[in-house]
């Protein structure tokens, strides 16, 4: 049977209420004859959000859900922390170990330098010839193109401009730590409520019991290049998609606003639809053999196996 529905979700690491309520987005086909309806959900808290998800998977199992954040850290990492397995890490996490990393100053153990953003700069562990230790394999393949890789680390430091962002990053621009810190306890509260978590489970999406299944993703490996926060360039960008391909063909007009208004419902909006492209490929997602990546994750993108 094919897929009843798919979701993307723009997170967000915001802290107050009304912040995770304006920049939280969710990007949402349903399958419907012989097509399918699109719409762009906003207004919830992280919390809010997972409750409506995993209230989405009791009524539509063959589901997957992708978000915008860093499931895992380098696999370093969570071997100094004794976490055989990444749920385990998930856990260290959810117990109040990741708002420690996130405080700029802990007042009961001593900050741990590596996670920096400002004020604090990049610390000398993670800079020049040592810069990979911050990123993640997966970071690395998806964020670094292979002719930087083989030149000086701070020429591949950046692609296209975009400088590749670690978990260890938790402040200043385009900073993925805090949101992926923050998600990390409700990936842990989706997988209880039945969600199986690629690359460390295998899809079931099918048979007499589908479970719905959750995966990593980048935006920007799905947007490809655009100028997303800039208005005329979303705007172009949707103008464009809408003429020339039949998956954009259908979307309403309200979709269309809300994506042009917003760059967090833009991203959401074409994650969703290259998801639905490629939706044949999650039901054969395999779990990875690789030690590494069994710990570190990998991020969804279309190929994947």
């Amino acid at each position: 049977m094919e897929l009843e529905r798919i979701v993307a979700v723009d997170w967000s690491g915001r802290v107050d209420v009304a912040g995770q309520r304006r920049h939280i987005w969710a990007g949402v086909w349903t399958a419907s004859g012989s097509g399918g309806r699109v719409t762009l959900e906003a207004g919830r808290t992280r919390e809010e959000l997972v409750e409506w998800l995993t209230a989405l998977s009791r009524e539509t199992p063959r589901m997957v859900v992708s978000i915008d954040c860093c499931f895992s850290f380098p696999a370093w990492f969570l071997a100094e922390h004794n976490c055989a397995t990444v749920f385990e890490f998930w856990q260290k996490v959810a117990a109040g170990q990741g708002e420690r990393w996130l405080a700029r100053e802990c007042e009961e153990v001593a900050r741990d330098v590596r996670f920096w953003g400002a004020p604090h700069k990049r610390p000398e562990e993670f800079c020049g010839e040592k810069l990979h230790r911050m990123l993640r394999l997966t970071d690395v393949e998806n964020k670094v193109t292979p002719k930087l890789a083989g030149e000086d680390a701070a020429r591949a430091a950046k692609v296209r401009g975009i400088t590749p962002k670690s978990p260890f990053q938790i402040g200043g621009s385009g900073s993925v730590g805090t949101g992926s810190l923050r998600a990390m306890p409700f990936l842990l509260r989706m997988r209880e409520a039945g969600f199986r978590v690629w690359p460390f489970e295998a899809a079931s999406l099918h048979g007499a019991k589908p479970q719905p299944l959750l995966v990593e993703m980048y935006t920007r490996l799905l947007t490809g290049a655009v100028k997303k926060s800039n208005a005329e360039a979303r705007v172009a960008y949707l103008a464009a998609k809408k003429k020339a391909d039949p998956l954009y063909a259908g979307l309403g007009r309200a979709v269309l606003a809300k994506a042009r208004a917003s760059e967090d419902a833009f991203d959401a909006l074409v994650s969703c639809m290259e998801m639905v492209r490629w939706r044949e490929e999650f039901p054969r997602l395999r779990a990875t053999k690789d030690e590494t990546l069994r710990l570190e994750g990998i991020t969804w993108r279309p190929g994947m196996r």
